[in-house]
């Protein structure tokens, strides 16, 4: 097992240096990324060097979320992280972009959080709930009614910033939350005896985060960008990895300023996908666990909320060959 250690690491250092040679006219793609654990994964990738030595010229810009969204829709960037459904939004006001890597599915980090007392979600009938309107945590709610055999009309919807949401449900206003983490936690944190009565873990493949990256940026530096997908792999390796981890979750926790323990929590709430994995998700059929099954039921929470007007061609939204000619 050693010795087969020491070829696969001789192996990829030889693909490395071919790859840097490739390499070395191209762009510098740039790249909008955020405080989810499935991108702030590729923190480690920086950090230990895997990027340049596969010999991709990357250029990691960190943003809040919505502000990475806005440098995206304003050519500011080659590709920004975004989840399956905001990709719809952007590429429907105007700058579309192409789904090339799923880094991840929330498995349990976007929750819907009751105060006390109210065990499932059929306690919240006739009961306001906190949500923003529009956004993906608003789905996570419709989907968690559904599964309960209610709609919005057995519950009253109160919009509210995400950001807000933990104080909202420490006033009492309301009987329940829908945000994620860490909004999520701090709602848990802010009141006592809160607790999530359904999450993402509960229905996978309904939010997947991705890596959006613009068609011409794609046409211009399709090398680079197949490389990139191909350090992905050695990422989500580290991370999983109960020897490598630690140093993993220093990584992380470092760029998002939260103790490692802590993060650790965050990362539960995330799967991360392999490429063999994602090979499964971008096969093409209806249901969550398929890109476009999902990303026709964000188009469809989109359009009837108001959040563009038009449906998206899903297809168009989505270039599954990158992980396909992964190795």
């Amino acid at each position: 097992m050693r010795l087969l250690s020491s070829l696969r690491k001789v192996l990829f250092a030889g693909v490395c240096a071919v790859a840097t040679l490739a390499s070395a006219s191209a762009a510098t793609l740039k790249i909008g990324y955020s405080d989810w654990p499935g991108w702030v994964a590729w923190q480690v990738a920086i950090d230990k060097g895997w990027l340049k030595d596969a010999g991709v010229d990357a250029d990691f810009q960190w943003f809040d979320y919505s502000a990475s969204l806005d440098a995206f829709s304003a050519h500011k960037l080659d590709a920004v992280m975004a989840t399956n459904g905001d990709a719809l939004v952007t590429g429907a006001n105007g700058h579309k972009g192409e789904m090339i890597l799923v880094t991840d599915y929330s498995d349990g980090n976007d929750m819907v959080v009751a105060q006390p007392g109210i065990t499932d979600m059929q306690g919240l009938r006739g009961k306001s709930i906190a949500v923003e309107e529009g956004l993906v945590d608003h789905l996570l709610l419709l989907t968690g009614l559904e599964k309960a055999g209610m709609s919005e009309k057995d519950v009253k919807l109160v919009n509210t910033k995400t950001n807000e949401t933990p104080q909202v449900l420490a006033s009492g206003e309301v009987a329940a939350v829908a945000a994620w983490q860490p909004n999520a936690g701090q709602a848990l944190h802010m009141v006592p005896g809160a607790r999530p009565v359904f999450t993402s873990h509960e229905a996978p493949g309904l939010i997947y985060d991705t890596i959006v990256v613009d068609p011409q940026s794609l046409h211009d530096n399709r090398d680079q960008w197949q490389r990139l997908v191909g350090v992905w792999d050695h990422v989500v390796a580290y991370i999983n990895d109960p020897k490598t981890q630690p140093d993993a979750l220093r990584i992380m926790a470092a760029r998002t300023g939260i103790a490692p323990d802590a993060y650790k929590r965050f990362l539960k709430g995330t799967h991360l996908l392999t490429i063999a994995d994602d090979k499964a998700v971008f096969t093409k059929k209806d249901g969550l666990d398929s890109l476009y099954g999902s990303t026709a039921v964000s188009d469809s929470f989109n359009v009837r909320y108001g959040v563009y007007k038009i449906s998206q061609n899903v297809d168009s939204y989505i270039d599954p060959s990158f992980v396909e000619s992964a190795k």
